[in-house]
């Protein structure tokens, strides 16, 4: 039977880019690699909104990108 285990986890902040030419929305991205794999959606949350602060464009969304090892 084969598992899983969780090797790296990192997070993107989505941002609102505003509008542009064409009036459709432009979304901007921040990545952050080696999020620690014990992290918890508050602790996440709470880093992705200090680091917002320090963004120009206004946070939008969180996601939370987890690797997994697939061993037989």
């Amino acid at each position: 039977m084969a598992t899983a285990a969780l090797i790296d986890s990192a997070m993107r902040l989505e941002l609102d880019g505003g509008l542009d030419a064409d009036n459709k929305p432009v979304m901007k991205y921040k990545n952050f690699a080696h999020v620690k794999t014990t992290s918890t959606p508050d602790q996440l949350e709470a880093v992705a909104t200090a680091l917002a602060g320090l963004q120009i464009y206004p946070l939008v969304g969180i996601r939370r990108n987890d690797s997994f090892a697939i061993q037989q």
